[in-house]
């Protein structure tokens, strides 16, 4: 759900390979390389594999065969509008596959981490605007506190990490979904960037979802070429949700020691969006552990990785942190802990008027007629069994089991004292013994 306009200033297309701002050893050795592993001989066809304009991929061309490390085919390609063919000299052909023995990457030109740097500035999520409408629009189909948008609209605009903490199926993960959604504009996130003469992937499918009708085709050779930098690719702000699997490592360089490449960590991949820790707590590291690893991010908007060789370095940290969990803040971090993290927000189970708007929101949905006798029975014979304790995803279970009975027993989604009774018997588990 977008409802954010996007004003993010899109990274300009170089002009010529000085503007590039990487080694010509490196942009020539990416080009041979793609060459040779893609079989590629027109300059258009590289200029789309590299995301380079043709312009610039022809200058680059030009470097390498002046190299002797490509050579012209000597007859025009008529399947290609006229376009002289390249192919690899022996030298050429030798040298790409030293460069492959050095790190198996090739296909697009990274981007410098320095440049990179600029861009995330001038896409910060801490420029984003939040307002109440934004927030409402986004999670309009949940029942919250009136209080809660109060309290978490000021959080999200400020772009700071937050702490969602409450009794466990109330709808923290819901809201972190919520507060994505809210967000609504575009970023650029680079395919790769390059430091120390390492390349770093960064853009992941997985993570990322493109605004494909917004790409450029740098194969063609009327492209708007002046709109964007194709060695980004235009996505919504990022969104990691990592729960119990999380480890400290996760956070690290994910180095390919086969390959020589490099995979940026999760944290990176987030750049300019959103990391949610679901059910922090849960993780095998405790969870002082892992905010620790945060606090320089989190404090100085930067965080440090290192290299194979033990090289550290600084890369951007522009993501609002969003951890969640079932525990009570105190009982899990120190004090120094959570003053890092800025916002502290209580997601407490909902009152009984808001538990019957949810129950009768969830029936119209799944198309389970209400009952007034059943809905009494429920609330006066069953909920004082745990102290009228209410919780969100109550309403979803009771009716999804009843359901499951219905259709079992092949007859109408109906709701019944008795089969109210049947449902909830499966939402808790009695304390007893168990002779083993």
């Amino acid at each position: 759900m977008n409802v954010q306009a996007s004003s993010v200033m899109a990274p300009p297309a170089p002009r010529d390979l000085d503007a590039m701002l990487l080694p010509m050893a490196m942009m020539r050795d990416i080009l041979i390389k793609t060459m040779f592993r893609m079989n590629l001989d027109l300059v258009t066809q590289v200029s789309q594999a590299i995301c380079l304009p043709v312009s610039v991929t022809q200058q680059l061309v030009d470097l390498a065969r002046g190299q002797l490390l490509l050579e012209a085919t000597g007859s025009l390609n008529l399947n290609s509008s006229g376009e002289i063919g390249y192919r690899l000299t022996d030298t050429g052909r030798a040298r790409a596959l030293d460069a492959l023995h050095q790190s198996e990457y090739y296909g697009p030109m990274p981007v410098p981490l320095s440049v990179y740097t600029e861009q995330v500035k001038r896409q910060s999520i801490r420029n984003t605007q939040i307002t109440r409408e934004h927030l409402t629009t986004a999670m309009d189909h949940l029942v919250l506190p009136a209080d809660l948008l109060s309290n978490l609209g000021p959080a999200v605009s400020a772009g700071r990490s937050i702490l969602m903490y409450g009794p466990p199926g109330n709808g923290k993960s819901s809201i972190s979904n919520g507060i994505r959604d809210a967000l609504g504009d575009k970023i650029y996130v680079p395919r790769a960037i390059a430091y120390s003469g390492q390349v770093i992937t960064v853009y992941d499918p997985v993570v990322h979802s493109a605004a494909e009708d917004d790409l450029d085709d740098p194969s063609s050779l009327r492209r708007t070429s002046g709109r964007f930098d194709t060695r980004y690719v235009r996505c919504e702000r990022p969104t990691v949700i990592t729960g119990g699997e999380l480890s400290l490592a996760m956070l690290d360089l994910v180095y390919n020691p086969t390959a020589r490449t490099y995979q940026a960590p999760l944290q990176l991949k987030s750049t300019g969006g959103i990391f949610i820790v679901d059910d922090l707590g849960r993780q095998a590291e405790p969870p002082q552990m892992l905010v620790n690893r945060w606090i320089v991010p989190l404090e100085e908007d930067k965080d440090i990785l290192a290299l194979q060789s033990g090289e550290k370095f600084e890369v951007p940290f522009d993501t609002l942190v969003i951890f969640s969990t079932n525990f009570h803040p105190n009982t899990i971090f120190d004090k120094a802990a959570l003053r890092r993290i800025f916002y502290k927000i209580k997601i407490d189970g909902p009152s009984q008027e808001d538990y019957l708007k949810i129950f009768a929101m969830v029936a119209r949905k799944r198309k389970m007629p209400l009952d007034e006798e059943t809905l009494v029975h429920l609330l006066n014979r069953r909920y004082p069994e745990i102290d009228n304790i209410y919780a969100n995803y109550q309403p979803v279970f009771l009716i999804d089991q009843m359901i499951a009975i219905c259709e079992f027993e092949g007859i109408p989604y109906q709701m019944s004292p008795e089969l109210i009774d049947r449902a909830w018997a499966n939402m808790f588990v009695a304390d007893e013994d168990i002779l083993r």
